[in-house]
């Protein structure tokens, strides 16, 4: 099957665009006068020079990813023209037409293929798991059932942007130390390996007492070049084993446990993980998901493994009728403020208001928090590589500094 663009005219005299699947042009033609549309232009879909038929896996299924920026602007603009009268199929018609990635593009067209087949857009959603995650496709069935799908766009654009943004702020409060330790790591790694050596033979000839100081930086590189394939070696598989231990389950939990329980990061990743369990509760419940659904959603997408099974725990007991601060309350995970909140918010009827609350408590928080580690790293980071520069030029004058003194003194 081929992928065709085409533009044509509809009986009212609008001009539509998008794309159509047929297996050769005069049946992408015909199926194009079935639905009473005048052609305008028909030419076979090319993206990035690849036909849509080139475009696959190594089995054979389409390539349909996206990043998660594109989700953003495709949410918002799908919004928009919605809540401006458009249908449906021809917001998705636009979207496609325009997308930037070949990803996204793939995504509208698929999307725009099962609509005029007949299918629901949450449906034809579920077809595309990489790009529509489980609270997406459920906020769209939402949207759906209950007619308000312009207002469950906007809920979702902003939920999309206000998560997108929280991971922006991660990135850049853990961008610049993990950089910055590299590079610590590694100008220690080039003097202890590259640099002192080649004055250990100086100091052999000097035929003087070496300072402590010298001796122990002689030591260090003296292992660190005897060791150094075992050294890197240990770092690399130590990363790969990490990386295939997060992929478990077991893996991914404990990862998660060492996430929360680190110095000064473990608040910064505890109040993330928070604001990210009150917004997706919030939007949710907003958007008229039932409670046990939402529960669901939220095991799946709280991003944090310890969360996940807190709000596991409490399903249960929903279940049985109980409210939800009730098993809350017994996990440690949940500060007592988050759980007398929920509580007041399922008394009064005004959960998802209070939960919206919290999430822009943790919000500010954490940026807030990103503020001040950064302002705070930075020095330390510089002292630290002072330290170890200075330490390793110290140890190398030491003895030279000595000997000319010596020579002074017997003058």
């Amino acid at each position: 099957m081929t992928h065709f663009k085409y533009a044509a005219k509809e009986s009212s005299g609008n001009t539509v665009t998008g794309t159509i699947e047929a297996k050769t042009k005069a049946d992408a033609v015909q199926a194009l006068r079935k639905q009473n549309l005048v052609i305008m232009k028909l030419d076979e879909s090319a993206l990035g020079g690849k036909k849509l038929s080139e475009v696959k896996l190594s089995f054979g299924a389409p390539t349909i990813r996206a990043k998660k920026g594109e989700l953003v602007i495709f949410t918002r603009q799908l919004a928009t023209m919605v809540g401006a009268g458009l249908s449906m199929l021809e917001s998705l018609e636009v979207l496609g037409v325009q997308a930037e990635s070949v990803g996204m593009r793939l995504c509208c067209e698929k999307l725009v293929s099962d609509v005029r087949a007949g299918s629901d857009l949450s449906q034809a959603m579920a077809a595309c798991p990489k790009v529509f995650n489980h609270l997406y496709i459920s906020m769209v069935k939402a949207g759906e059932v209950s007619g308000q799908m312009d207002i469950i766009l906007i809920r979702l654009a902003d939920y999309e942007e206000a998560s997108e943004e929280l991971t922006r702020e991660i990135k850049s409060a853990m961008t610049y130390p993990v950089i910055s330790m590299v590079l610590v790591l590694g100008i220690t790694a080039f003097l202890m390996i590259g640099v002192v050596p080649s004055f250990k033979n100086i100091f052999e000839s000097m035929d003087v007492e070496l300072p402590a100081i010298t001796k122990f930086t002689l030591g260090v590189s003296d292992w660190m070049r005897a060791n150094a394939v075992v050294m890197f070696g240990g770092i690399f598989a130590s990363i790969i084993f990490i990386k295939w231990g997060k992929k478990t389950n077991k893996g991914e939990r404990w990862w998660d446990w060492l996430m929360l329980k680190l110095p000064v990061f473990g608040d910064l990743f505890s109040k993330v993980a928070l604001a990210r369990f009150s917004r997706t509760f919030s939007t949710l419940i907003r958007s008229g998901v039932p409670m046990l659904g939402v529960l669901d959603i939220v095991v799946n997408t709280s991003g944090n493994r310890i969360i996940s099974d807190a709000v596991a725990k409490s399903k249960e007991s929903v279940r049985n009728g109980n409210l939800l601060s009730e098993p809350l309350e017994h996990e440690k995970v949940f500060p007592p403020m988050v759980v007398r909140m929920i509580a007041i918010g399922e008394r009064t009827g005004a959960l998802e208001t209070l939960l919206e609350k919290i999430a822009e408590f943790y919000d500010s928080q954490v940026k807030a928090q990103v503020k001040a580690l950064t302002s705070l790293i930075e020095p330390l980071l510089i002292s630290v590589m002072g330290i170890i520069v200075g330490g390793v030029v110290l140890s190398i004058f030491a003895p030279i500094l000595n000997m000319v003194s010596n020579l002074s003194g017997q003058k």
